[in-house]
């Protein structure tokens, strides 16, 4: 699935946090930022210590767990937006809740529908064996024979993470990303997929010169703090992605 997102050509990203709003809210969100264009969803697992993503995320995921939101309700979100949509989805989550929610947990998740993982606090070879594409994540500090040794077991695409410190909204890419990139593609055929910090459709523009996908998450996870309406949420996505005309 997640390959067949890239046949098609560059591939426009999202990430929401489940349950932020409501398990329902969630879905409808999900649902509109399709239909804005998005290609492949990450959907964030609520968990009480995000050490890699920023203040926006950090909320959102408290306001999620508040509202009692367990890691299986990822399941029922992926059974009820299958019924919807084929577009690929890759569990975002920290190593802890895929813990607690037991052995069978990441089997249900693929048979629910769910066609990756990005487990963000865990490194590669400590992947739990699964039959979802493993998304591993690179940085500026990666060196070269850990980067060799990631894109080995990678699957689906690599997630260059382009700032240093957590997730967030910024300006623009760091100096040092088109030379990343170049060594990541030095490296592996697989896709790769810009990430941290995108929220203005010139950014997302300038990681698709470099790169396969741009990935925008903290941009619309904060409109769903304010409760954007499924149909604002689709314009943000149509507004943000540099693939269109202007």
């Amino acid at each position: 699935m997640i390959a067949k997102a890239f046949a098609k050509g560059p591939a426009f990203i999202a990430y929401l946090t489940l349950g932020d709003g409501g398990l329902n809210y969630s879905l409808q969100a999900a649902l509109a930022l399709v239909k804005g264009g998005v290609d492949i969803l990450e959907i964030g697992v609520p968990f009480s210590d995000p050490v890699a993503d920023g203040p926006v995320i950090q909320k959102a995921m408290e306001r999620s767990l508040e509202r009692g939101t367990k890691p299986q309700d990822l399941i029922s979100f992926l059974r009820a937006f299958r019924k919807m949509s084929d577009v690929p989805v890759v569990i975002f989550s920290y190593y802890n809740p895929i813990l607690a929610s037991g052995e069978s947990f990441l089997k249900q998740a693929k048979e629910a529908g769910a066609d990756g993982m990005l487990i963000v606090d865990l490194p590669f070879d400590l992947m739990p064996n699964s039959d979802l594409d493993p998304i591993l994540v690179v940085s500026t500090s990666t060196p070269k024979e850990r980067l060799q040794k990631i894109v080995a077991r990678a699957s689906g695409f690599i997630y260059y993470a382009c700032q240093k410190g957590t997730t967030g909204m910024r300006g623009s890419l760091p100096a040092d990303s088109e030379h990343d990139v170049e060594r990541i593609k030095d490296a592996t055929q697989l896709p790769v997929a810009v990430g941290f910090g995108i929220s203005k459709k010139e950014t997302a523009n300038e990681a698709l010169r470099l790169a396969d996908a741009f990935v925008v998450g903290s941009y619309f996870v904060d409109a769903m703090s304010r409760q954007a309406t499924p149909e604002e949420l689709t314009e943000l996505a149509i507004q943000i992605d540099p693939r269109r005309s202007p």
